[in-house]
């Protein structure tokens, strides 16, 4: 019998995700789950892109470039402008099917198999997946929940860092645990980047969502522009996870010549994508206002009502939609899994994400859960009343 690879076997499962099943059976009998587990946004997308689609006049829908439309990375050109990332052009910008091919291509093109590169956990689960389909080894340093997850210090950095290190991955605002690094951190980072020569990759698909009255400041305002990355999406922002519409943004010529090779292979990113993208950036300005409000009312309530809760534990994070919350349960994951398959509340349930799988560590996060409020306060609302009536029937259910 064929024997699969050994890059597929090492490819882990999503924490967002591997739980789906379990979501789906229960709704099969007609439970009614929240979603606390995914960033999938319920805010409408803005009514110009989807009038954009809906109005398209092609009679063929054709290959775009490979680097992706003229017009929408000239649009993104000023939309950076707004958060002080001067000194780009359409040329230095490239359209990638979502941030994740960003991401993937960024690291194939500046890492060899072999190569390592440091990131903060717990970080995006799916950083993990993508280092492994590019060969390389992903070494953590650990933040913690007890200071809201600040940027460890920079001896341990020093510490991971080795003659095999290429690059450090940095989201901000961070997914799962919504930090966000401050203009003093980031030039610690810097100070590390220019020490040993580094690609620095930043990841700041949730800069519209800063919450503690801070201008967001830019990797791509360092200074270092051989050496940083952007990758950046639309899905957040504008409510359009599914158009697959990313941007990876670099100054490096040798780098985006070579991802422009990757892009050429995999043809062009999507046309429909990038019309309904290119119709949400000018004009929405009062929309981005609106959800960046209605996000941060969300979040305000939703920690305080997490913390309410006995033996619960979540730090406030200043930006994105995630928070990462400590439970009184010693296995997060089988909680997460109970509260699929046996528990019910009037017909209704809640489904998280198990935050062990955003650590590198494989003992670390045991018993945390990453939370997105990203549905309305009434789901909100219900999905803490759930919560409490869960951790209290699984504890009684564990102790007897």
């Amino acid at each position: 019998m064929p024997q699969i690879s050994h890059r597929g076997l090492e490819m882990p499962s999503s924490p967002i995700r591997k739980l789906v099943p379990y979501a789906r059976e229960a709704k099969s009998h007609g439970v009614k789950v929240y979603h606390l587990n995914i960033g999938q946004p319920d805010l409408p997308t803005p009514q110009k892109g989807l009038d954009a689609l809906k109005n398209i006049d092609r009679k063929t829908l054709e290959y775009s470039p490979s680097e992706g439309y003229a017009s929408l990375r000239e649009k993104l050109v000023g939309y950076y402008a707004k958060f002080g990332i001067n000194d780009i052009s359409a040329e230095n910008i490239i359209i990638t099917s979502g941030g994740s091919e960003a991401i993937l291509f960024a690291f194939m093109a500046c890492m060899n198999p072999g190569d390592e590169m440091i990131m903060v956990e717990p970080g995006y689960a799916n950083y993990i997946s993508f280092a492994v389909t590019a060969g390389i080894k992903v070494v953590t340093v650990t933040s913690n929940i007890e200071d809201g997850f600040a940027l460890p210090p920079m001896e341990a950095f020093e510490e991971a860092i080795t003659p095999h290190t290429k690059a450090l991955l940095l989201c901000n605002p961070t997914n799962p645990t919504g930090y966000v690094y401050s203009a003093e951190e980031l030039q610690r980072i810097k100070e590390i980047v220019q020490k040993y020569d580094l690609y620095l990759i930043a990841d700041e698909v949730y800069r519209e969502f800063v919450y503690n009255g801070e201008p967001f400041v830019s990797a791509m305002t360092l200074g270092l522009p051989q050496n940083v990355i952007l990758v950046d999406s639309v899905s957040k922002r504008y409510s359009e996870c599914g158009i697959r519409i990313g941007m990876l943004v670099t100054k490096n010529r040798m780098v985006y010549d070579t991802v422009m090779k990757y892009c050429q292979a995999r043809l062009s990113p999507p046309l429909l994508g990038q019309i309904v993208a290119d119709a949400s950036i000018e004009g929405t300005e009062e929309y981005a206002k609106e959800c960046f409000e209605e996000y941060k009312k969300r979040r305000d309530f939703f920690i305080k009502g997490l913390n309410s809760i006995p033996g619960v534990f979540s730090p406030t994070p200043n930006g994105a939609f995630y928070t990462v919350v400590s439970l009184p349960v010693a296995d997060a994951e089988d909680f997460c899994r109970w509260c699929l398959t046996d528990f019910r509340l009037d017909g209704e349930t809640i489904m998280m994400a198990p935050a062990a799988g955003f650590y590198r560590n494989p003992d670390l996060g045991r018993n945390q859960v990453r939370m997105a409020y990203v549905l309305k306060k009434e789901d909100l609302q219900r999905s803490l009343m759930l919560l409490r009536a869960a951790l209290k029937a699984y504890n009684h259910r564990t102790t007897f």
